[in-house]
């Protein structure tokens, strides 16, 4: 596991951001396309920008680039809520990406069961088979621990056969579908990005706690054999006792 510690969440994005095109840049030396997993929530859409600013745009190769989405809240495109309209507004709709490079869930006009189902098939056909699956997952964390949509005390969190699935989340009164942890612990690099003092606790006891990810499932993301990278700022390891 590497820490990398940034001041705060406008520098962390400017690393990652440049840990990522470089990451990308080696990669399609010995590919013809790289795949990542894009997340939802507040901290990635400053990485979005700045990805489709001038000082990034031209550095990527985006006609090799595919997109994934780690997990998505069962609502329209339309919805605020959604975690492809947000990157479609803050990344997509401004970077030279065609549609059939864009792989994200279907949540019109099916059921949750029947998306997660059709989504598992689109991975599969990517990376079935494969050493390691995703080139970069990038995951986010919330207050409480959870990511992707492995909420706590969740039985999805320990899903092992599945690569995608479906469930109704009553503390937020709707359907999620996710990726499963046996799919993030498949991709070549996983990397975590948190930023805030509201993620102090939650960073100190999937780091440094005792193993229970029915309390903490960050704990559960643990990629072999590819790489776990740690963004975070210094508001966030305020309570943490190692500096890795």
């Amino acid at each position: 596991m590497q820490l990398h510690i940034s001041k705060d969440i406008n520098e962390l994005s400017k690393n990652f951001a440049d840990w990522l095109v470089d990451y990308a840049k080696e990669t399609l030396q010995k590919q013809d396309i790289f795949t990542i997993a894009l997340s939802g929530g507040s901290t990635p859409k400053l990485l979005h920008k700045l990805l489709a600013s001038d000082a990034y745009k031209n550095k990527i190769d985006w006609g090799k680039w595919h997109f994934f989405m780690g997990d998505e809240r069962f609502v329209p495109v339309t919805d605020d809520r959604s975690n492809a309209k947000m990157c479609y507004e803050t990344l997509l709709n401004h970077v030279p990406v065609k549609e059939e490079q864009i792989h994200f869930y279907q949540t019109e006009n099916i059921t949750p069961q029947e998306s997660s189902i059709e989504y598992e098939k689109i991975l599969r056909q990517y990376f079935d088979g494969k050493k390691t699956g995703l080139d970069v997952i990038i995951l986010g964390m919330g207050d409480n621990a959870h990511t992707l949509s492995l909420f706590p005390h969740e039985a999805i969190i320990f899903e092992e056969k599945k690569w995608v699935d479906s469930f109704w989340l009553d503390e937020q009164n709707m359907y999620r579908i996710t990726m499963t942890h046996p799919v993030a612990n498949h991709a070549a690099q996983v990397c975590f990005l948190a930023a805030g003092e509201n993620k102090q606790e939650a960073l100190k006891e999937v780091l440094e706690g005792e193993y229970n990810p029915n309390e903490y499932p960050s704990q559960i993301i643990k990629p072999n054999p590819g790489e776990l990278h740690w963004f975070v700022d210094e508001a966030a390891t305020e309570l943490l006792k190692n500096s890795y």
